[in-house]
């Protein structure tokens, strides 16, 4: 069975000769002298853990430069050990005729490390050896952080020092205390000497916490490291984050649960964004804003973006520039493109660009109107199709979802699958837009709703919501009475003016953010107030687009409509057979 073992206070004293780990005073995330690192080592009958067997296991738990304990066992892996096995490693068939089986051993390696930073050379064949095992005895693999000292050694140690990275040596040129020999529990000693003496070689490059391990082996530029002091003194708190140029022009918005965690991850490898890298070379200084809650810091990131539109955000920068989609009625009656709204109108959207909102109207022209070449965008609807046309806009899109999935399903019998995707988007951007603005237009007509959810240590984050917009935030710490944080929302919360409907009266982002929030588990209406003849503020169509907005839905449809597109172009309503039952 396994060898583990207690040690004796001389060989707990740190390696004479392995350098220990330096350690800045930066206490961002978990100091590596308080990571419990297992070196492991294995001795196999071959190459892949496919058709090959464990045949030795040793390994090293090792903490803040101290050495905690041993494991070391041969493994018997039911075959014999190949003659060129045997002469490299010393291990022949006869020594583990008697070794305990792999699944006998595995328990106990798994318990000696449990919870630690698993440690190898060259660590996805040993660690890949040891996952196979594990299925192989049908035993869950944790989920152990694990560092390779072959890649961290790639990193730091250069070859005018060493000719290669091999374990030998490696050690040779650190001083080990101990020369690998192929046997696991040595080869284990030895790497944690290589281990230290990375470790001590990466510290003065910013490699000082166990969150900077995960990267450590990929090279970041130096320009790029060097500005990682800028994350120094930010909170680990939730909030916004704002980098800024020479001139404090702010070059990018964003935001996280933990602010300077987030910062941080700039400055390593794990940013493998290119517009990224080339903003932190530019940046002077992060400036932090502390939110109470996860929704506040999203709601600000968006009004941040909004309010400075940073060259390196690539969204949500202009929103004033989203277009509707507009029904005009009177002697004229057409579909618009259009960036205003107007009271008593029908609308759809807002889209991400014109051309979008344009393929919507295209497929209310071809469920409803005649078509008319040459003047796109300006076909003038009769008087019939306007009722069919605003319905379909408000309250009962399946026409136009019926008339399309019908010529989908046509073109594709005809293997015209360009034209039919065509088709497609056109079908999606109407249902998008529709199902947007009758998920916006409820709550954007509602003069106030107060909201609130249980937080992890049992108070409360309640929000106020003013047509669409975030009022204010508040935190009830447990124990207190959350209606007093109630009351005080209503009275200090922002002022917001009723906006045209259906738009909210912020940016429809926004406003998808608080009905996200609002439909997550556990959130509890305190409060609702509408105007007169406002719709309720969490209501949409019972037949309303948001039931066609899935791919899936979409195909599934159809399916069921055959290969027959309807014959004609009627002004009228279109059948709908089949779209219920679909």
């Amino acid at each position: 069975m396994p060898s583990v073992r207690p040690l004796s206070r001389a060989e707990l004293a740190p390696p004479t000769q392995g350098r220990p780990v330096q350690l800045g005073l930066d206490e961002l995330g978990t100091p590596l002298r308080e990571v419990t690192f297992v070196v492991v080592d294995l001795e196999t009958t071959g190459g892949t853990p496919a058709d090959c067997g464990i045949t030795e296991i040793g390994a090293v738990k090792v903490r803040g430069g101290e050495v905690l304990g041993e494991f070391q066992t041969l493994v018997n892996p039911g075959t014999p050990v190949p003659a060129f096995i045997a002469a490299l490693t010393g291990i022949t068939t006869s020594m583990i005729a008697t070794a305990p089986r792999v699944e006998q051993v595995l328990p106990a390696f798994l318990e000696f490390a449990r919870g630690s930073v698993l440690v190898a050379h060259n660590a996805p064949f040993d660690v890949g050896f040891l996952k196979a095992a594990a299925a192989r005895c049908d035993h869950a693999w944790p989920r152990h952080q694990v560092v390779d000292t072959v890649r961290l050694a790639r990193r730091v140690v250069l070859r005018d020092e060493a000719p290669d990275h091999k374990l030998g040596t490696l050690a040779a040129l650190f001083g080990a205390t101990v020369t690998p020999d192929h046997r696991a529990l040595s080869d284990a000693r030895a790497t944690v000497d290589v281990l230290h003496a990375l470790l001590g070689r990466l510290a003065p490059l910013g490699i000082t916490h166990l969150e900077d391990l995960a990267t450590a082996a990929d090279p970041v530029p130096p320009d790029v490291r060097r500005k990682r002091h800028l994350a120094d003194d930010l909170p680990d708190a939730p909030g916004v984050y704002l980098f800024r140029g020479p001139g404090d022009e702010v070059l990018y918005v964003g935001t996280s649960t933990s602010i300077r965690s987030r910062v941080r991850s700039y400055f390593t490898a794990a940013e493998k964004r290119g517009r990224m890298t080339e903003m932190v070379r530019i940046a002077h200084a992060v400036t932090p804003v502390v939110c109470a809650t996860t929704l506040e810091s999203r709601v600000r990131e968006l009004r941040l973006i909004a309010e400075h539109s940073p060259r390196y955000n690539r969204r949500s920068r202009f929103p004033e520039r989203m277009p509707w989609v507009r029904l005009v009625e009177g002697e004229r009656p057409r579909l618009l493109v259009s960036k205003e709204l107007r009271v008593g109108a029908a609308h759809i959207g807002p889209f991400s660009s014109r051309s979008t909102a344009q393929l919507a109207i295209d497929a209310l022209h071809a469920t409803f109107a005649p078509r008319t070449p040459g003047t796109r965008g300006a076909d003038l609807l009769d008087q019939d199709s306007v009722r069919h046309v605003r319905a379909a806009m408000t309250i009962e899109p399946r026409p136009v979802v019926a008339r399309h999935t019908a010529r989908i399903a046509a073109l594709i019998a005809q293997e015209r699958f360009e034209d039919a995707a065509a088709v497609r988007d056109r079908l999606e951007a109407f249902v998008r837009g529709a199902a947007r603005v009758q998920r916006l237009a409820p709550i954007a007509t509602c003069r106030e709703l107060l909201a609130a959810r249980r937080t992890e240590t049992g108070g409360w984050e309640v929000v106020l919501v003013r047509y669409g917009r975030l009022a204010g935030t508040a935190t009830v710490d447990r124990g207190t009475d959350p209606y007093v944080a109630v009351a005080s929302l209503r009275l200090t919360g922002e002022d917001v003016a009723a906006p045209v409907a259906p738009a909210p009266a912020a940016h429809p982002e926004e406003t998808d953010i608080i009905l996200d929030w609002l439909d997550s588990p556990d959130v509890r209406l305190v409060d609702v107030v509408v105007d007169d003849e406002a719709p309720p503020a969490r209501s949409c169509p019972v037949r309303g687009a948001q039931a066609f907005t899935s791919p899936a839905r979409i195909a599934q449809l159809v399916a069921h409509a055959g290969t027959t597109e309807p014959s004609g172009e009627p002004s009228g309503e279109p059948s709908v057979t089949g779209i219920d039952a679909a």
